[in-house]
């Protein structure tokens, strides 16, 4: 997809064309649910914000800045949106009731059962990590590791400080860092036990 066409819909949005917008929707509709399923870590919840971020981005387009990125700019709502609703539900820890979704392989063969299930069990794990962190600290990760935004377009879209990000990612490296080496104590100590 060019960035002329895209241009071409953004155009088109802001002057009412409701099938403008739905193209544009359908361009960035993943990686806006993607975000939110990262953040929230439901599945359900982050088809809901990712349908209030397209509605607030529609409300909003006169507010977009043209010379930017339509896609940072939607995703910013996007990552503002999941904070505020982990705030307002003031959960400590966000129970993981689904795996995270697999993504496709590059080549067409199915991977082994086994490769399957560690690919699958590796997923369920960093969702649960990500999980364990505070909403800020967790959408800067999302938003840098998975996205691979800058530390500035992170400051931007979480409205804060390029340092600020530095430092939440710094100490969400740590606690990830500490909560992995705590999970592989407790399988190893698991494994122990499982052999006696």
């Amino acid at each position: 997809m060019s960035t002329e066409q895209e241009t071409h819909w953004l155009i088109r949005a802001r002057q009412g064309d409701q099938a403008a917008f739905g193209e544009l929707v359908k361009l960035h509709q993943n990686a806006v649910y993607n975000l939110a399923y990262r953040i929230l870590g439901n599945r359900v919840e982050a088809e809901d914000a990712a349908q209030e971020t397209f509605l607030r981005a529609y409300a909003n387009l006169d507010r977009y800045d043209m010379a930017r990125p339509f896609r940072t700019w939607l995703l910013s709502i996007a990552s503002n949106f999941c904070i505020d609703r982990l705030r307002r539900r003031r959960l400590k820890w966000l129970s993981i009731d689904e795996p995270l979704p697999l993504r496709a392989t590059l080549h067409s063969e199915e991977p082994e059962p086994e490769e399957a299930i560690i690919a699958s069990e590796r997923a369920a794990l960093v969702q649960q990590l990500l999980a364990e962190l505070s909403p800020d600290h967790r959408a800067a990760v999302v938003l840098h590791y998975w996205y691979d935004y800058s530390y500035q377009e992170v400051a931007e879209m979480l409205r804060t400080t390029e340092s600020a990000i530095k430092s939440r990612l710094f100490r969400a490296r740590q606690a990830l860092a500490a909560k992995l080496i705590e999970w592989q104590r407790a399988r190893q100590l698991a494994d122990v036990l499982g052999d006696e």
